[in-house]
């Protein structure tokens, strides 16, 4: 079968298996042929063993219950995966769809290329973060508008807001620094190895933060209050994976956050304009008023 096969399958599967209900053997196999695939107890179970050793997914089986369930706990990349099927079914769906020819282009309109910039080095970086080899690359500072020639220790691949980023270990620096994909170029794939730091968990570094500025300041609770109208949105696009529900009512929608606040957490707030309200903490509240004040000051009324 085709990659683009395995991968439909693997996505069926964990749908039927996170809606909880009636997840039996039997219940999943007939999910699967009401959606085009045909397979065996051993099939199925070899795609069990699949989504375990190759994308770290553990699916267990409830002997009690007579269900299968996912082990979240022990599944620590899952959100990266339902993201990643979510991009190659995606794709699947653009690639039949264009075997209607270039008619389908009438249809389909994409963001501006601007976040694309700098993908064709994607492959070469992933090979470098398996092989554990350095690379460098010229990098460009938006905000000191200089170029720096760089070598970094790659360590992950980070997507955010439709844009790509390389992060690892900078020479001649001891910590983590992420760099914007569409910033870079001359990129080189050096001869140079380095043994990854294992005491450092690249991922959570990122856990407790909205975007690619990761802090080691104290995790705080931010609690938003927002229109009803655009509460309906932020249930969709949720700000971050700790987001809670607190209240949604035909008056108000509040959620709570338990993140590091940084620049990024304030460029959503401030996106919703008037449509949100910070309820706390009170340094935040201070920051987005200043915001505000500033951005008035240049107006003359």
């Amino acid at each position: 079968m085709s990659v683009q096969g395995k991968i439909k399958r693997y996505s069926l599967i964990i749908e039927k298996i996170k809606k909880g209900k009636n997840t039996s053997f039997e219940a999943i196999k007939d999910f699967l042929f009401d959606n085009g695939f045909e397979h065996t107890k051993r099939t199925i179970q070899r795609d069990f063993d699949d989504l375990r050793n190759e994308f770290g997914v553990e699916i267990l089986y409830d002997s009690v219950k007579n269900n299968y369930y996912i082990d979240y706990d022990n599944s620590p990349n899952f959100e990266n995966f339902i993201r990643f099927m979510e991009l190659v079914n995606t794709a699947d769906l653009l690639k039949e769809s264009f075997k209607s020819k270039s008619e389908s282009l009438k249809h389909i309109v994409f963001d501006n290329s601007e976040g694309l910039q700098g993908i064709q080095y994607l492959e070469l970086f992933l090979s470098a973060i398996k092989q554990h080899r350095e690379i460098s690359f010229t990098h460009y500072n938006f905000q000191k508008n200089t170029t720096t020639k760089r070598l970094l220790k790659p360590y992950l691949l980070k997507e955010y807001a439709n844009r790509w980023y390389i992060v690892g270990e900078q020479e001649g620096v001891n910590e983590f620094r992420n760099f914007g994909i569409d910033r870079v170029s001359n990129v080189q794939l050096t001869e140079n190895t380095f043994i990854p730091n294992r005491d450092v968990d690249i991922n959570y570094l990122y856990h407790d933060v909205i975007g690619m500025v990761y802090s080691e300041n104290t995790k705080q609770r931010v609690i938003l209050s927002f229109t009803p109208e655009q509460g309906q949105y932020v249930k969709t696009l949720p700000f971050h994976h700790s987001q809670q529900t607190l209240l949604d009512t035909d008056v108000e929608f509040q959620i709570s956050l338990d993140v590091i606040p940084n620049r990024s957490l304030v460029e959503r707030i401030l996106m919703y304009g008037k449509a949100v309200k910070i309820i706390e903490p009170i340094t935040l509240i201070k920051k987005i008023v200043d915001i505000h004040r500033s951005a008035l000051s240049q107006y003359d009324f």
